[in-house]
């Protein structure tokens, strides 16, 4: 992927890099004040990085189905991620969404193969078998089912990431793979702060989650650039 062979492409990288220094000093001011206000900021920064991309993408006349399907997962990533704070069932919801646009814009990069489901299922299981076992949880049964669908939907998406990537070693999966991971550790970290009180994993959630969102934001650029050589 070739990034400074003309202008528009390092205008758009170079605005990807300041909304990313936006986006983690956001990150750090939630870290420390928290705040409903600041995390909707952070999270619309993040969207705001997806749309520069699209706009990108739609200038150099790409196929549009990756692009526009990764922005609406972003824009419902960033209601889950309000909600999350107003009622969690919702914001559980609404990230599971996202989720499920993630996975779908994957397909547009590499088609579905059953290795997908392999490679889903082996993140799913001992997620599952975490969830329901483990004695630190405190969650009622309700809560149980929510996170255990959840767990489902996210390891397929990072599952379909792991086989994208295994497939093809390519920059853009590599970006996707790694965003993808981050987003399920820093959920996992949200499940032990939310739900077995576990000291420290609440930063640990939030450090992994705003890069996240970026990296999966950034593969829209990275599409389009990987589209155009």
């Amino acid at each position: 992927m070739k990034i400074f062979d003309n202008k528009i492409k390092t205008v758009i990288f170079s605005l990807n890099m300041v909304l990313l220094v936006a986006l983690l000093a956001m990150d750090i001011v939630y870290i420390i004040k928290g705040g409903l206000v600041n995390k909707g900021i952070a999270s619309g920064i993040f969207v705001s990085i997806g749309i520069v991309n699209l706009s990108f993408a739609i200038k150099e006349k790409v196929d549009l189905k990756f692009p526009i399907i990764m922005t609406i997962g972003l824009i419902f990533a960033m209601l889950g991620d309000i909600f999350l704070a107003i009622e969690f069932i919702v914001g559980a919801i609404l990230f599971a969404i996202g989720h499920i646009f993630f996975f779908v814009a994957y397909l547009f990069i590499t088609k579905f193969s059953w290795k997908d489901l392999i490679y889903g299922f082996g993140i799913f299981i001992p997620s599952m078998l975490f969830i329901v076992l483990a004695p630190i949880f405190t969650f009622n049964v309700l809560m149980e089912i929510v996170c255990v669908i959840y767990a489902l939907i996210i390891s397929l998406m990072v599952g379909k990431a792991i086989s994208n990537l295994v497939k093809e070693r390519s920059l853009l999966n590599i970006i996707i793979a790694i965003g993808s991971v981050m987003f399920f550790l820093s959920d996992l970290m949200l499940l032990l702060g939310q739900f077995a009180s576990l000291p420290v994993v609440g930063i640990i959630c939030l450090v992994l989650y705003y890069p996240a969102e970026f990296m999966l934001a950034f593969s829209v650029f990275a599409y389009t650039c990987k589209q155009n050589n």
